[in-house]
């Protein structure tokens, strides 16, 4: 997006109540429940062996993507997380090639080669989930300095978790972007837990938010399970790094229900902290939304609601079908001189 078109193209009003807006709410809705039904369908393919490797799953913070998205034009760019599956589906990925990812089928995104940590979908500037915890923040810095060099009015959205704000990665990123006042919002989606270390033991500050006054840079916390709140944060934070005022901070405090990964036994937290939690479920409560401003009804929210299910099942479907990735194929995407290449031959 160029900067003579970001007028036409700029985000929505903060002001916008999301769940009063028909099509806004219908979209959110739709997303956050594309976001749930496959997430909840990968948790039962792994427990089944019908999938392999490994996976982390964000049942419960659906309403992070789902917020930050929206405050997003299709030009934006984002970076994602180990924990990334929501992030690709509220940018617009394609569920049947996501699932055919994790299936490792040779029409995944990665043609089956990266697997649940490492998709990428650059049509959709989705720059790529990420093993390294915090491994997305200097990319996002990277990409935000090639926008500002290039004299875009694009925005990059990095994700990461609680447990990356402690690595140094964070530290050198946000300073970077703040120092050369690079058009990129930082998202902490703070779920309480880096993998099993509670962030009351693990940083010496009340709020993730408090530490970008390190960088001078703005740091806001919100509700992580509200999409209104998360979608008036971001959308701030967008309209002034496309404004050329620099980065912002935002932290959303939300939770996992799962474990951090399949072979998370969660001894670390209790039965009563999680069930508290799922009483604050975002899906729930943007319905709830929905209801009181009755801009849907609730024969809508349950079409919804069945319609991603019906897409996942049908992504399932497609994926099986599909050839799996060719282990003949495996050295095809790595660069090698032509000398390593003649040397494979030779081995074969």
């Amino acid at each position: 997006m160029s900067l003579e078109s970001a007028s036409r193209e700029s985000v929505l009003e903060t002001t916008t109540l999301v769940a009063g807006d028909t099509e806004l709410a219908r979209d959110a809705l739709h997303t956050m429940w594309r976001i749930r039904r496959f997430e909840e369908a990968v948790d039962d393919l792994f427990a089944r062996g019908l999938m392999h490797g490994t996976m982390h799953l964000s049942i419960g913070q659906e309403a992070v993507p789902t917020g930050a998205c929206l405050a997003l034009t299709d030009d934006d760019l984002i970076t994602s997380t180990h924990r990334g599956h929501g992030h690709c589906i509220a940018k617009g990925a394609d569920l049947t090639r996501m699932m055919a990812e994790l299936l490792a089928k040779e029409t995944g995104y990665c043609r089956g080669r990266g697997g649940s940590m490492h998709i990428a979908d650059v049509a959709t500037g989705n720059l790529g989930a990420n093993g390294i915890v915090g491994g997305g923040i200097p990319i996002a810095a990277g990409a935000a300095l090639a926008q500002q060099m290039r004299g875009t009015a694009n925005v990059v959205v990095s994700f990461f978790g609680d447990g990356a704000t402690n690595e140094g990665a964070f530290h050198e990123g946000l300073n970077l972007a703040a120092v050369w006042d690079l058009p990129v919002v930082f998202i902490c989606e703070n779920n309480k837990y880096g993998m099993s270390m509670s962030t009351s033991r693990s940083m010496n500050v009340a709020r993730v938010s408090d530490r970008a006054a390190a960088y001078g840079m703005p740091g806001v916390t919100v509700d992580g399970n509200s999409v209104q709140e998360v979608y008036d944060a971001v959308a701030a934070a967008v309209v002034r790094a496309r404004a050329g005022a620099g980065p912002t901070l935002v932290e959303a405090e939300t939770y996992r229900y799962k474990g951090h990964s399949k072979s998370d036994q969660n001894l670390y937290r209790t039965r009563e902290e999680i069930d508290a939690w799922r009483e604050r479920d975002p899906i729930t409560r943007f319905i709830d939304e929905i209801r009181a401003a009755g801009s849907l009804t609730d024969a809508d929210t349950d079409s919804i609601a069945a319609a991603a299910r019906d897409e996942i099942r049908a992504a399932i479907a497609a994926a099986n079908e599909a050839p799996p990735s060719r282990s003949d194929e495996l050295l095809s995407g790595v660069f090698r001189s032509a000398d390593d290449a003649a040397e494979v031959e030779v081995s074969r």
